[in-house]
């Protein structure tokens, strides 16, 4: 049977171990001794996702040397994509979990994995609308595998598809990987305008302008415009804009509430990847001449630049134009 190494152990990479071990034989891997032990005893991640219970033949440990397997999933956020993919053995294909841009560098995480593996290494993206709460509990959902490699992005979703999971496959991996990252930033903006109460039809057309501006970024670096009407594009965005599981809409509920960002993502317990991620869009539409106001928007308010409510005027005070 296919064995399956997930790095990292956060409510993502708990969620997929559970889901895989009903078909593959499944190592995670917990960067934290005492957490791996807790996990392996009570079967539970309860710092990450409580209630969920891990099957016993999920094999849980903190040896990275042990986590080895046919296909390595690395389910950390981008801010530690970079360390666990220099824990790979040489040569095992890897997919990445994580959705966003790294702080600094602006690197997408194929671009951190060509730095860290090499050009040629076998690898590439799972994305799309997906709690992991939900998933971990075995309700159905729908993802893209993208590689630059078609035929890995075919054989790593064959291996990955199976139960209430239904995985695609993809060769847009810049597409994949701008749709999963842009969405973050605007589900801030969705849960800004929720915060201050503003209504379904803002909500709507906030939704619909952010898909907007994720085409012409993606398009802008070579991403296909069909992939931002597929899972990784609208799917994930209307999810993470509208579920009330969305770390980042709870951000921008809670900065349209007058909470300062520090305590809101203190209060989190995870990672928002929207809030890290706003600066380098807005830096990477700059660069790349792609009119974004709603990314600048969010940008602006996370950097106390705006509130949250001008931040809105902003928006609505802006000429009339044709619609695309």
């Amino acid at each position: 049977m296919p064995r399956v190494a997930v790095l990292g152990a956060g409510a993502w990479g708990t969620a997929i171990s559970v889901v895989l071990a009903a078909r593959l034989d499944v190592t995670l891997w917990a960067r934290d001794a005492a957490q791996a032990e807790l996990i392996a005893t009570t079967r539970r991640n309860q710092r990450y996702l409580p209630g969920v219970e891990i099957p016993r033949r999920v094999l849980v440990t903190d040896d990275a040397a042990k986590a080895s397997g046919d296909l390595s999933l690395a389910a950390t956020p981008v801010a530690g994509l970079r360390e666990v993919l220099e824990k790979i053995p040489n040569a095992t294909p890897v997919v990445w979990l994580c959705k966003g841009f790294e702080e600094e560098s602006g690197l997408l995480p194929h671009q951190i994995a060509e730095q860290a593996l090499g050009t040629q290494a076998r690898c590439g993206a799972l994305s799309g609308p997906s709690f992991a709460e939900e998933v971990a509990r075995g309700l159905p959902c729908a993802l893209t595998l993208a590689s630059r490699d078609a035929a890995f992005a075919q054989e790593a979703a064959a291996l990955l598809h199976g139960g209430r999971m239904r995985v695609y496959y993809s060769a847009d991996l810049v597409g994949v990987e701008i749709g999963g990252a842009v969405k973050n930033v605007m589900a801030i903006a969705a849960g800004i305008s929720d915060g201050l109460g503003l209504g379904y039809n803002a909500r709507a057309a906030l939704i619909t302008r952010g898909l907007a501006e994720i085409t012409r970024l993606g398009a802008a670096l070579g991403g296909a415009p069909e992939t931002f009407m597929g899972l990784a594009g609208a799917g994930d965005l209307i999810l993470t804009a509208t579920g009330d599981l969305s770390r980042n809409r709870r951000v921008g509920l809670e900065l349209a509430r007058g909470k300062p960002l520090r305590d809101i993502l203190d209060g989190l317990g995870h990672v928002a990847e929207g809030v890290r991620s706003a600066r380098e869009v807005a830096r990477l539409a700059e660069k790349k001449n792609v009119e974004m106001p709603v990314t600048e928007a969010v940008n602006a308010v996370l950097e106390g630049q705006l509130a949250p409510a001008a931040a809105v005027d902003r928006l609505l005070s802006r000429d009339p134009k044709r619609e695309r």
